[in-house]
């Protein structure tokens, strides 16, 4: 008994062998093997070319000519010297300031109304997210052009009530409108998400506070847009950053707009890059995006601590 017991404690206090920290990396072959295709995929078209963008924005590559290594010139031409640098960011502000708001809140509002059990609720939910299957599209941009035009359906629409119409998409007073306009219709995807946020809000909620007297304004600011603020959140980062890389509109349909008034960030960067073929000079606005975009993203995550409320969190704010 005696020596059974001693070779089972000698065994308990025998420490195990570790084993190699990069052995667990050899282990999961085949998982590495399914994921390969996304691999191959990611370093090829994404990482490779991110980094070799950063570097050509070092250059004054332009397809002409032999690669040179220029530093920091291109970027110290870009904020001193650039005037259409200036109003192309002027431009993108403006429109992210005005798209993003509306679209947000036109697609809370439709959201609310198709948040209700009524006949034929499926149908009225894929007719009014069809415009956003198609939406960044040539052919939506080619049509947008011509309800705005000067011969186009709004112009005859406004007519019947006596107002005279006008080149909404030549006016640059009312040029950018237009393409906000256009944004803020391709809401359907922003309204999908809202929609099922809205199916997650427990209805006893409401019947409590209703209950209590709320009406149902008191119950959109204390019960609605609380439980939603983790998807508002969500789809104003996505807005944001689809708002600064408008592009397509912007290019068939004003082609810059009348005074440049529709010269948005991402329509400049083509024109640096495949009209000029200054690629070099491009991809040093490119980044020049990527920071912005960045930033924007950070200052929004930044204040959601103030108004994004989370269900772990017992409905408090974020400390």
């Amino acid at each position: 008994m005696k020596s059974s017991t001693a070779v089972t404690a000698a065994a308990v206090k025998t420490p195990k062998k570790r084993r190699p920290f990069l052995s667990r990396w050899n282990a999961p072959i085949a998982g590495y093997l399914f994921i390969s295709p996304w691999l191959i995929g990611f370093f090829c078209l994404t990482a490779y070319p991110l980094f070799l963008s950063l570097y050509y924005s070092f250059t004054d590559y332009t397809l002409m000519e032999p690669i040179n290594w220029i530093g920091l010139k291109n970027y110290d031409q870009i904020f001193t010297a650039d005037a259409k640098f200036v109003q192309s960011v002027k431009v993108t502000f403006m429109y992210v300031l005005a798209s993003v708001p509306l679209k947000l809140i036109f697609a809370l509002l439709v959201a609310m109304v198709l948040n209700r059990a009524i006949k034929g609720i499926t149908f009225y939910r894929t007719a009014i997210y069809f415009p956003s299957l198609i939406g960044g599209s040539i052919a939506v941009s080619l049509l947008w052009r011509n309800i705005f035009g000067v011969d186009g359906v709004f112009n005859k629409i406004i007519a019947v009530f006596g107002i005279a119409g006008k080149g909404w998409i030549t006016n640059p007073d009312t040029a950018l409108g237009t393409l906000v306009l256009l944004s803020v219709w391709q809401f359907g995807s922003t309204m999908v998400i809202f929609l099922a946020g809205l199916k997650q809000i427990p209805s006893d909620l409401y019947e409590a506070s209703g209950v209590d007297g709320a009406n149902k304004f008191v119950q959109f600011f204390k019960i609605t847009l609380p439980m939603l603020s983790p998807i508002v959140y969500f789809n104003l980062i996505m807005a944001v950053i689809n708002s600064f890389q408008m592009f397509t509109s912007a290019f068939v349909i004003t082609n810059g707009g009348p005074m440049n008034s529709t010269y948005v960030y991402a329509l400049y960067l083509y024109e640096r890059a495949f009209s000029r073929y200054q690629l070099g000079y491009s991809s040093a606005l490119a980044w020049i995006m990527l920071i912005m975009i960045v930033a924007a993203t950070l200052i929004i995550a930044g204040t959601s601590k103030y108004w994004v409320f989370y269900e772990e969190t017992g409905g408090k704010k974020r400390k």
